[in-house]
């Protein structure tokens, strides 16, 4: 690509496209990289804790878990749920480990 050459709004459109399901496909992985260990997907915590969708969107909402959105899909980092855990050891929510 020269000094010359415009990138379109096109262009801009797929790289997004591309970067996003390469980081999809590093989140996700195949379960057993360390990635995949470390983030998880909403339905993966709302089983781990045992809680509704819609007690998982109030703690995101609130700020009591931290997430991160790529795509249309949520992560939570396992390490904020321990954390969350930690704060609060009355929710009555099932520990980690």
């Amino acid at each position: 690509m020269g000094p010359h050459d415009l990138i379109t709004k096109e262009d801009l459109e797929k790289f997004r496209a591309l970067l996003l399901e390469d980081i999809r496909q590093i989140f996700q992985g195949n379960g057993t990289g360390p990635v995949a260990k470390k983030w998880l997907k909403s339905a993966d915590v709302r089983k781990l804790l045992q809680i509704s969708p819609g007690t998982l969107q109030n703690l995101r909402i609130n700020g009591t878990l931290a997430y991160t959105k790529i795509g249309g899909t949520m992560f939570y980092r396992l390490n904020d749920i321990e954390k969350m855990l930690n704060r609060n050891p009355d929710s009555g929510s099932s520990t980690i480990g």
